[in-house]
């Protein structure tokens, strides 16, 4: 069993995540994890996928979705990982504010300081307003009132608005 690493890149128009799709499953690829959204009119689709297909066939069979130059895509194979245990706390950040060059860098810098894990970023601009949530771990000894502190200051320094709550545990 393989893993492929998959992107969709292009402008976007209806059925495209149902064509990929239908496509991979056709190759009898199982798709183990996805993220797929519209950057400004753009699609955008990331996929991990298990199976015995190789790149080459993987490409292959996507090419379709290339003929009109509209989209691109990308195979790779990707090592297998084990999925790290969480030994620290979830927590979602949210910063909003008037859009400026510098606000992700100087916000997620001050999580990578922690040795926080950002595991999930989306950001849109709706006029001049910006907004970013993300999913960020902390490590189990990381203090976060210091972090929400730091984090304060730098949304201060960048006149935006910031929060960091605990994410709160989905049960299955």
């Amino acid at each position: 069993m393989t893993l492929h690493a998959i992107t969709v890149l292009g402008h976007d128009r209806p059925g495209i995540i149902a064509e990929a799709t239908d496509r991979l499953a056709g190759l009898g690829l199982n798709l183990e994890d996805s993220t797929m959204t519209l950057l400004r009119g753009h699609f955008a689709m990331t996929l991990i996928c298990a199976g015995e297909a190789g790149d080459e066939a993987i490409v292959s069979a996507l090419a379709p979705l290339t003929a009109d130059g509209s989209l691109t895509v990308t195979v790779r194979e990707v090592p297998a990982e084990e999925t790290a245990s969480a030994d620290g706390t979830s927590w979602i950040l949210s910063v909003h504010g008037g859009d400026r060059p510098g606000i992700v860098s100087a916000v997620v810098a001050v999580i990578a300081g922690v040795g926080g894990n950002i595991t999930d970023l989306t950001t849109r601009l709706a006029g001049d307003l910006y907004l970013l949530v993300a999913e960020v771990d902390l490590p189990a000894d990381a203090d976060a009132s210091a972090v929400e502190r730091e984090l304060a200051a730098v949304a201060a320094d960048l006149g935006v608005g910031v929060t960091l709550r605990a994410a709160e545990t989905d049960e299955l």
